[in-house]
């Protein structure tokens, strides 16, 4: 935990944690569905359908997708599920400006509400929501007991939370092959794919310091959550983690 409080994306900035992920989430918002795609090399589409389909089921009325980024997940609830209201909510007004632009004179411009806001303050009521989701943001948070205490707030009693966060996969030879990709390939791939290098190298610092599998899961209970799981996919680099209230 302390560990992961040390990895911020500017090294020499004076901003806090928060401020610094809002502006690099600016910076790379026009690339970041390119980059999701190259670095998980295709697999965070097939990860996002197992969310999907795991939300689907609980036929959820109203659902939060927290750190929505580009808006993709928020949209593909609104493809697949019937549900009255879906809130997509960032820090960063860049990424939202995009996923604004790809719902815009669409059927799901009224399916769906992007909101500016901060995931240790929500801006909503207690027990707002059947289902909250956060991919591949629960590792950006400042302060990660004060998010998830959040999300707890405002989750309905038997509602449930769902993360999609990447992880450190722990079996040879995949632990092995990771290190070798987040060390060599990844850089490359983030100087390919933008000036920003610096987004790049806090992605993967970030993902490698993060509490994953036992540990996050051991962090949800000590919130309170309940009927804590975690599902590793393709081999361990990602884990999709579920709670309820």
């Amino acid at each position: 935990m302390s560990n992961n409080k040390k990895i911020t994306p500017y090294k020499d900035s004076s901003l806090n944690k928060k401020k610094q992920v809002e502006q690099m989430f600016d910076a790379i918002s026009g690339h970041y569905d390119g980059l999701n795609r190259v670095i998980s090399l295709g697999s965070d589409i097939k990860w996002r359908k197992k969310v999907v389909k795991m939300v689907a089921s609980k036929n959820p009325q109203r659902i939060l997708d927290i750190a929505t980024g580009t808006g993709d997940l928020a949209i593909q609830y609104a493809n697949a599920i019937q549900a009255t209201k879906i809130v997509g909510l960032d820090l960063s007004s860049g990424m939202l400006s995009v996923a604004k632009k790809k719902v815009a004179d669409t059927p799901l411009d009224d399916k769906i509400s992007f909101v500016q806001g901060d995931s240790e303050a929500l801006p909503f009521e207690d027990e707002s929501f059947d289902v909250i989701s956060v991919s591949f943001g629960v590792r950006n948070f400042e302060n990660l007991d004060k998010g998830l205490a959040e999300i707890l707030r405002v989750l309905k009693k038997g509602g449930l939370f769902v993360i999609l966060e990447t992880s450190v996969p722990t079996k040879f030879p995949f632990k092995q092959g990771y290190h070798l990709y987040s060390k060599n390939v990844l850089p490359l791939v983030g100087r390919l794919f933008s000036k920003d290098k610096v987004a790049y190298k806090y992605l993967s610092e970030s993902a490698s310091v993060f509490p994953h599998g036992e540990a996050l899961n051991n962090i949800l209970k000590k919130i309170g959550f309940i009927e804590v799981q975690n599902k590793p996919q393709t081999f361990g680099v990602a884990t999709i983690y579920t709670a309820t209230k």
